[in-house]
């Protein structure tokens, strides 16, 4: 969310507080009331009963079935895709709040849109000269591709000659620096300005909201300078960061069960015209870890397609490279090779729509193309062969997010190998999450983890605990994260579950903090708030403990000052009084 720095914590509080869970999931899901929560059928993925959970008391909504969850805000990111600005826009129109900017960004703002502008401008001009052109109709006819599909895509041609776009809309100073800046000219050596796209069919890249921020343009002739052509990065365009097609994907798909990349912008328009309608294609370069970040915010299931020879084999294990440290429970990536010579534009026309869905159903797992790249060189038939396999895949699984599917790759590294069936973790301490939440069967949950349990479902009890400094220096695990909670209660005494859960979004904790969430909680809410001070006075005596542990072990080794004697005490009095 890297918007979120923009806007002060305090307002998406605010923006929670005064927005219902209940209204803005029930305007797009039908809701059943279900005693204090309202369930559904999850949107986020199929299912015949329902285990998709609203909470009007937490204002969030979980979903047993595929772990989806969240406030408000997330629901709207999610299930209308709309990016986190364009969420917490949407919910302050519908409270009447004023989304606070600073000045500079309002600045910015005008000046991008005056961009968006010129190039949609831009994009409309190639669409005019496509239909005054013969021969760029021509080219696409060959092609096959169908004029709905041209419209859809809002494929253009930009006319030979330097200066067609440059004449039409660069009609005075201010338009030129704003065409230029949008990365539609070059320049010469002499200083001379001209059109950077010259008779090639214009294919438009979208945005996340459907506006244009660069082009990529296809030569017609064969011997006519690089095929294919993009637009420089512009202060819109990052090629790393975009997909060609996912805004026409968004549009045709109520929801996106899987993705499926292309390399180039032709095969995703092929695969999309022959009713492939999830197919994106990444714009030029190799697969980026934002690439991966944004294909797995839209589907669970991502297929990448590439050649069967060497290259396509290398940009292969640069994608896999890529979605790793991505692959949380819950999504999968898989591995389309093609025979050679062929490529998805290709293969669709061949044999359509259901011919390639057949072979996305026979690409290779992630896993399986994974051991399969690593061991290629390795003879694993040998003790030596074995532990350099080991030694190879190490690093790599060490990237995987915890959950099942690292869990999983690990346990195949030690079948094929045999090595590590001790080390299957890859680091000796476990995440900080994990340690906040899990307790072990048979063990007492701890204190720490009994009063968080409790503040995420009355966050109000947290001001029944006045003050942290009688244990706010002890060393437990969960510890920072209680004095991180209570701080924030205290700072705003009204603050929902929902709201609460959406400052950890981002963080380590957040999946243990949902869970915990989540669990039912015997008693009511006066009974809980005996427990927190039943549990913080706990903590206290855990505390005076502590802190007479360390003197004793600092009288034992060097002896104690006059301060610490007094200190010694005090304690040792106090201890008596609380027995």
């Amino acid at each position: 969310m890297h918007a979120m720095a923009r806007i002060p914590d305090a307002f998406i509080d605010e923006l929670l507080a005064r927005t219902d869970i209940v209204e803005v999931v029930g305007a797009r899901v039908p809701l059943k009331r279900q005693g204090k929560e309202y369930s559904a059928c999850c949107p986020f993925h199929d299912e015949r009963s329902p285990s998709f959970t609203v909470s009007p008391t937490k204002q969030f909504y979980h979903c047993f079935g595929c772990g989806a969850h969240g406030t408000a805000l997330s629901f709207l990111m999610n299930y209308d895709r709309l990016e986190f600005l364009d969420a917490v826009e949407e919910l302050a129109r519908r409270t009447g709040m004023e989304v606070p900017r600073e000045t500079q960004q309002r600045n910015e703002n005008n000046d991008t849109k005056d961009l968006f502008n010129a190039l949609d401008a831009a994009a409309r001009f190639f669409q005019r000269n496509l239909e005054g052109s013969e021969k760029a109709k021509a080219y696409l006819d060959g092609r096959g591709v169908d004029a709905a599909i041209r419209t859809q895509f809002m494929i253009g041609y930009a006319p030979d000659g330097y200066s067609a776009l440059k004449d039409a809309l660069g009609t005075d100073e201010r338009r030129m620096k704003l065409l230029d800046r949008a990365g539609l000219f070059s320049k010469n050596d002499r200083g001379h300005v001209y059109d950077k796209f010259r008779d090639r069919v214009m294919f438009p890249i979208h945005d996340r909201r459907g506006r244009v921020i660069a082009f990529g343009g296809r030569v017609l002739q064969k011997d006519d300078g690089p095929k294919y052509l993009n637009s420089p990065e512009t202060a819109l365009f990052h090629k790393g960061r975009e997909l060609y097609g996912l805004w026409q994907v968004k549009q045709a798909n109520q929801k996106i069960a899987r993705l499926v990349v292309a390399e180039g912008y032709r095969d995703g328009v092929a695969l999309f015209q022959f009713g492939v309608k999830e197919a994106v294609a990444t714009l030029g370069t190799a697969t980026t870890p934002e690439h991966a970040e944004l294909l797995f915010r839209n589907a669970p299931d991502v297929y990448f397609c590439f050649d069967g020879d060497a290259a396509g084999q290398r940009a292969a294990w640069r994608a896999l490279e890529s979605v790793l440290p991505r692959m949380k429970d819950g999504r999968q990536a898989f591995f389309l090779f093609l025979p050679d010579g062929e490529d998805p534009d290709t293969i669709v026309r061949q044999e359509g729509a259901a011919g390639f869905d057949a072979r996305l159903q026979q690409a290779m797992p992630l896993s399986e193309f994974f051991f399969q790249e690593l061991g290629k060189d390795i003879k694993l038939s040998t003790l030596d062969g074995k532990a350099r396999l080991a030694e190879r895949a190490r690093p790599l699984l060490a990237q995987i997010p915890d959950g099942a599917f690292g869990d999983l790759m690990r346990q195949q590294l030690t079948v094929v190998t045999g090595v590590g069936a001790g080390t299957a973790t890859p680091s000796p301490a476990p995440a900080p999450a994990r340690r906040a939440s899990a307790a072990k069967p048979g063990q007492k949950p701890s204190l720490v983890r009994h009063i968080i349990v409790r503040l995420l479902h009355k966050p109000a009890l947290a001001l029944a605990i006045e003050s942290t400094h009688g244990f706010s220096g002890l060393r437990l695990p969960g510890m920072e994260l209680l004095l991180e909670l209570l701080a924030l209660v205290h700072a705003r005494p009204d603050i929902t579950t929902g709201a609460l859960l959406e400052h950890f979004a981002e963080r380590d904790e957040a999946a243990a903090l949902q869970k915990l969430a989540m669990q039912e909680l015997p008693g009511d809410e006066d009974g809980w708030r005996q427990e927190v001070l039943d549990a913080a006075v706990q903590l206290e005596k855990q505390m005076l403990q502590q802190r007479l542990d360390e003197l004793q072990a600092k009288q034992r080794n060097i002896g104690l000052d006059e301060a610490d004697k007094y200190e010694l005490r005090t304690l040792l009095q106090a201890r008596i009084g609380r027995h």
